[in-house]
């Protein structure tokens, strides 16, 4: 690692890797008794310990450094939050290093950053909360942003490995590096991925989001009969899904706003925009503008989102723009 955010990088491949570590604890214990009371109990303790977690290791290493996180600790002040504060603190205890409630909690409210710094580092601790309660995709999404441009980004795909073709679940890019991925456990090299050089739209394999309040699947399904498209849409949840577009295994990935006056939040799409641009790939909003990310949590200059491997850009975009101005 020779490029100028080395440490930066460093620091946190390593973080995400202990977050996950507690992931992937809690998801495992996840039984079907909980689904079927709709407890969202186990996604709260692991967001919460996931933050913690990585909150913590970028204040050890960079204590000037802002973090815009998606959690805080109010609620685990309340006492009727306890017993989430005793399973956080048991669960970093065990996998992570010892600590007080009190640590805990300022750890996670290290997270609690919400306006623009010409230095700050985003983070959604568990990305795909209800993908994580289906012992589906989730993923633990981090970016480094310096002077309103991403330069580093790091996604743990911890249950994608198990349907990709390599088996890696951790991805990352550094500004002008490139991409790569590697197995999240096991010690194994770095493998520079690409997107596809695909450009006949017919033979476009796409993914949206899971949940239909995410993005609109019946727009989704307009342009891909629009571009001729023939395959079914694979629904998953997380920025996993640029993962995918990155390493090649989907060509488009569509997020089109479900709701009226709702702003994307930067720590759902920081980590896999920068992962999906240095594989080769494109990400736009609707209008074929960049990814602002000036604007504190929110970005807010920006109205859905396209990412494709490049080739598929301009048909893809016009074609959603053409489907948008349709439905107004």
């Amino acid at each position: 690692m020779s490029h100028a955010y080395a440490e930066e990088l460093k620091v946190g491949l390593d973080a995400v890797r202990k977050a996950s570590r507690i992931c992937r604890v809690v998801q495992a214990a996840i039984t079907p008794e909980v689904l079927d009371k709709k407890d969202n109990s186990p996604v709260t303790v692991a967001d919460f310990a996931s933050q913690a977690v990585v909150c913590h290791a970028i204040g050890e290493a960079f204590p000037d450094d802002p973090v815009i996180a998606e959690e805080d600790a109010l609620a685990l002040h309340q006492p009727e939050n306890e017993h989430f504060l005793q399973e956080i603190h048991r669960l970093i205890c065990d996998h992570y290093r010892d600590a007080s409630h009190d640590e805990i909690r300022n750890w996670i409210d290290r997270g609690g950053a919400k306006h623009f710094s010409p230095r700050f580092w985003t983070l959604d601790p568990i990305d795909g909360t209800k993908g994580f309660l289906r012992r589906d995709q989730y993923a633990i999404s981090l970016a480094l942003i310096v002077d309103g441009q991403i330069q580093i980004g790091i996604l743990a795909c911890p249950n994608l490995g198990t349907r990709n073709q390599s088996g890696d679940s951790l991805f990352y890019a550094v500004l002008g590096q490139g991409t790569f991925a590697l197995r999240l456990d096991a010690e194994s090299e770095p493998r520079r991925i690409h997107v596809t050089e695909l450009n006949d739209p017919t033979f476009a394999r796409f993914c949206e989001s899971f949940e239909s309040s995410h993005s609109s699947h019946s727009e989704s399904a307009t342009i891909a009969e629009k571009l001729g498209i023939k395959a079914a849409p694979v629904r998953m949840d997380s920025q996993a899904k640029y993962a995918m577009v990155a390493a090649g295994e989907a060509d488009v990935y569509l997020r089109l706003p479900a709701k009226t006056g709702y702003f994307e939040k930067i720590w759902d799409h920081a980590g896999g925009v920068l992962i999906v641009t240095e594989a080769g790939g494109t990400v736009t909003d609707l209008q074929g503008k960049n990814l602002d990310f000036s604007h504190g949590h929110e970005l807010r200059e920006n109205r859905g989102i396209i990412v494709t491997n490049g080739p598929l850009h301009t048909a893809v975009l016009g074609t959603a723009e053409s489907v948008a101005a349709s439905l107004k």
